[in-house]
């Protein structure tokens, strides 16, 4: 991985943080408690100010996935 999809992982991992914890806010403030705790259980760790950080960011690129799979299914 280079530097600038370093950047871009890192950016993407930001926003999805960002609506995280907007949508967490949006449910509460429109007393949807069940949704915003159902919602939060699915994102707890990034919830979490003392998780965010340690909390892993799997991710993959579809082309090379695919590359490797034809690779390993086509001996």
């Amino acid at each position: 991985m280079n530097n600038e999809e370093a950047l871009l992982i890192s950016q993407r991992r930001d926003d999805i943080y960002e609506w995280v914890v907007s949508r967490f806010k949006t449910l509460m403030a429109e007393e949807r408690v069940d949704d915003a705790l159902c919602f939060a259980d699915e994102y707890f760790e990034w919830l979490d100010p003392n998780q965010l950080d340690d909390e892993e960011t799997l991710f993959f690129d579809a082309n090379e996935l695919k590359a490797l799979y034809q690779e390993l299914t086509q001996g």
